[in-house]
C-alpha cells in the first residue's frame, strides 16, 4: 500500500470522524498524520511500527492503526465509520466546497443521503435559509455536483441542450454550412444523452469540418474523411459528434443519424430499391409508405407500425399549455413570492397558475401549517380581483405519509382548489409497500393529481419500485391526473407508460414543479417527455382554459 493510499484513507477517517461529531483532538491527529504521511520520502511500508510511531505528526497510538492497515488491508476505525454512514452522503464529502460539518447538517437536518439528491435540493433552494449555507453556497455546490456528474459520461438533457442550441448558433455563422440540424439521441430529446451531434450539409467536408472545430474549440479530435464525421469534447466535458453529407444528401444523412437503428434499419428495408438523394425527411417516410414520425418517437418501438396505419395523433406542442399547475412560493421552499409567481406567468400569456406549496410535514422545505395556509388563501383571493381574469388556483402539495393518508385533517383540505399528492420521504420501498402507499392516497376523494409518481432524481437516485399499472388503472378509476413532472432531473411519469395512461382515459398534467420564476420554461422539458409518450393536447390536462379548470375542479370536489 502507497503513501497516498494510506494518506487518503487516514484522511477520508477523519472526515467520517468530523460527520458523527467525534472528539477534535483526536480528528486533529487523524489529519496531521494523514498529512505527514502523504510529505514522506521513504514509503511507510518500509517503517516499523516504532519507526513510524517516532515521526513527528503520526506517534504511538496512529502508528498502530497505520501499520494494521498495511498488514491487513483493514483499519477497524473506518470499518465502523463506513458502516454508519450512508453510501451516498460517503460520497457527498468529495464534493468540492462542503466539509464534514456542512454535509452533517445536510444528512441530518434535510435527510439528503446523495449527490444527486443534493443537486435537487440546490436546485429547489433547500440550502438557502440552512445555516452556513446561502445562494452563493448553494450555487457553488450546485456547480460542483454538475461537474462531477459530467465526469461519468452522462448528461441531462436540459443541460446538452442549452449549450448545443449555442453551438448550432455558432455552425450556422460557418459560410461553408446550407444546412445544420441536431441528430441522435438529441434530436429524439432522450432524457439521458452521452453526447450532442449534428448534421451539416456543406460542398467541402475538410474546409467545413477544420472551422466547426476552430469554432467549436474541439479537443481531442478524431476526423475520419471516408465517412465525413468529426468526433471532439468541448471545454464543457460534452462530446460531440459530426456527420457532414453535400447538400444533396441532407434529408437522407439527417434521417439515417436520428433514429435508433432499430427504427433507421426498419424504414429502410422498405426503401431497398429507392434513390432516396434529395429527398427530404418527409419524402423518405412518404416513399415507404409511412405517416412522417416525429424524430422524437423514433426508438424502434411500434412506431413504424403505428404509421403504416397512418395512426400516430398529433402530439402535444409547448404552445398548447394555457397555465402551469405544481408551483412553489416564498410560503414554502421557493424563492419567488406568490405575487411575482402569479404576474410572471400572466405576462407570459397563461391563463391560470396553481399554487402548491410544501405541506406541513415537509419541514425540511418550510411546509405550511394550518395558519399559513389561511394566511395565502387571503392573498390569494386579493390577488385574484386584482389580476381577474387571470387566475390563482389555491392549491398544496399534500405529502402523502407513510401510511398512504395525506397531510392535514380533512376541515383543510376541503378549503383547497386542487390536491397534488406526492411522497417525499421513507423513500426505500418494496414494490408492494410502494404501490400499496400509492393506491391508498389515489382512492382519497381529496387526490386530484398524483405527483411526481416514482420520485426518481435522474442520474441520481432510482425511484422507488411501483406496479405502474395498477397505479394507472387506480388514477382511472378514480379520476386522478398523473403528474408529468417536467423539471429535467425528474420527468416522471415515465414517458413509456404515457400511453398506457392514455389508453385508460388518465388525463396528464404537464407541471413544472416550479420554485422561482425562471422555473415555468421546465414545461418545455415535459413537453418534450410527453411527445416521446405520444402525448396530445386532448389528454394534457394544462391545455384546458382557465375557466375548464375551474369547473373540472368544482365538479371533482362535488
Amino acid at each position: 500500500m502507497e503513501n497516498k493510499e494510506v494518506s487518503k484513507i487516514l484522511s477520508t477517517t477523519a472526515k467520517l470522524m468530523e460527520l458523527h461529531g467525534q472528539n477534535e483532538f483526536k480528528i486533529r491527529s487523524i489529519q496531521n498524520a494523514a498529512f505527514t504521511v502523504s510529505k514522506l520520502e521513504i514509503p511507510v511500508k518500509q517503517l516499523s511500527e516504532e519507526e513510524l510511531a517516532g515521526i513527528k505528526g503520526i506517534g504511538k497510538s496512529i502508528s498502530q492503526k497505520i501499520h494494521q492497515l498495511i498488514s491487513e488491508g483493514v483499519m477497524p476505525d473506518l470499518e465502523v465509520l463506513l458502516k454508519d454512514t450512508p453510501e451516498g452522503v460517503v460520497e457527498m464529502l468529495s464534493i468540492k466546497g462542503i466539509g464534514p460539518k456542512k454535509v452533517a447538517v445536510l444528512w441530518k437536518e434535510l435527510e439528503v443521503v446523495t449527490p444527486g439528491e443534493l443537486l435537487y435540493a440546490c436546485n429547489e433552494n433547500r440550502l438557502v435559509e440552512l445555516k452556513g449555507f446561502g445562494i452563493k453556497t448553494q450555487d457553488q455546490i450546485r456547480k460542483a455536483i454538475e461537474f462531477k456528474i459530467s465526469n461519468k459520461g452522462l448528461y441531462h438533457f436540459a443541460a446538452v441542450e442549452k449549450q448545443a442550441v449555442v453551438w448550432l448558433d455558432e455552425i450556422k455563422k460557418i459560410p461553408f454550412v446550407k444546412d445544420v440540424s441536431f441528430s441522435g439521441e438529441l434530436r429524439r430529446k432522450c432524457e439521458i444523452l452521452t453526447h450532442a451531434s449534428f448534421v451539416i450539409a456543406c460542398d467541402n467536408f475538410q474546409s467545413c469540418a477544420d472551422e466547426v472545430i476552430k469554432i467549436l474549440a474541439l479537443e481531442e479530435v478524431v476526423s475520419n474523411p471516408t465517412l465525413q464525421i468529426i468526433s471532439g469534447k468541448h471545454e464543457s466535458e460534452i462530446p460531440i459528434t459530426i456527420a457532414f453529407c453535400v447538400p444533396a444528401d441532407y434529408g437522407k444523412t439527417l434521417f439515417v443519424n436520428t433514429g435508433n437503428d432499430v427504427h433507421v434499419n426498419e424504414v429502410l428495408d422498405k426503401l431497398s430499391d429507392v434513390d432516396l438523394q434529395g429527398s427530404s425527411e418527409n419524402a423518405i417516410y412518404e416513399k415507404a409508405g409511412l405517416q412522417f414520425i416525429e424524430p422524437e418517437l423514433r426508438e424502434g418501438a411500434d412506431e413504424i407500425v403505428m404509421a403504416a396505419n397512418n395512426a400516430i395523433p398529433a402530439l402535444l406542442e409547448y404552445g398548447d399549455l394555457k397555465g402551469s399547475l405544481h408551483n412553489h412560493s416564498t410560503y414554502s421552499d421557493g424563492l419567488s413570492t406568490l405575487r411575482e409567481m402569479a404576474v410572471f406567468l400572466r405576462d407570459g400569456g397563461y391563463e391560470y397558475l396553481g399554487i402548491c406549496d410544501h405541506s406541513k410535514s415537509a419541514f425540511y422545505a418550510n411546509g405550511m401549517k394550518e395558519e399559513r395556509i389561511l394566511q395565502q388563501h387571503q392573498e390569494i383571493d386579493a390577488l385574484n380581483k386584482e389580476l381577474a381574469p387571470f387566475r390563482i388556483f389555491k392549491g398544496i402539495e399534500s405529502d402523502i405519509l407513510h401510511d398512504g393518508s395525506l397531510d392535514y385533517d380533512e376541515s383543510v383540505l376541503k378549503s383547497f382548489d386542487f390536491i397534488v399528492a406526492s411522497v417525499h420521504s421513507g423513500l426505500k420501498m418494496t414494490e408492494e409497500k410502494a404501490t400499496a402507499r400509492l393506491l391508498k392516497a389515489i382512492e382519497n376523494p381529496f387526490t386530484t393529481i398524483l405527483g411526481h409518481p416514482t420520485g426518481r432524481l435522474l442520474l441520481a437516485r432510482e425511484g422507488y419500485p411501483i406496479d405502474h399499472k395498477k397505479v394507472i388503472d387506480a388514477c382511472a378509476t378514480n379520476n386522478v391526473i398523473i403528474e408529468l413532472n417536467a423539471h429535467p432531473y425528474r420527468l416522471d411519469l415515465d414517458w413509456r407508460w404515457i400511453r398506457y395512461a392514455i389508453e385508460k382515459g388518465v388525463q396528464i398534467s404537464v407541471n413544472p414543479d416550479a420554485h422561482h420564476t425562471n422555473g415555468y420554461h421546465d414545461m418545455y422539458y415535459g413537453v418534450c417527455a410527453g411527445r416521446k409518450g405520444m402525448l396530445t393536447a386532448k389528454m394534457t390536462f394544462n391545455t384546458r382554459s382557465v375557466e375548464e379548470v375551474s369547473k373540472w375542479f368544482e365538479s371533482r370536489k362535488a
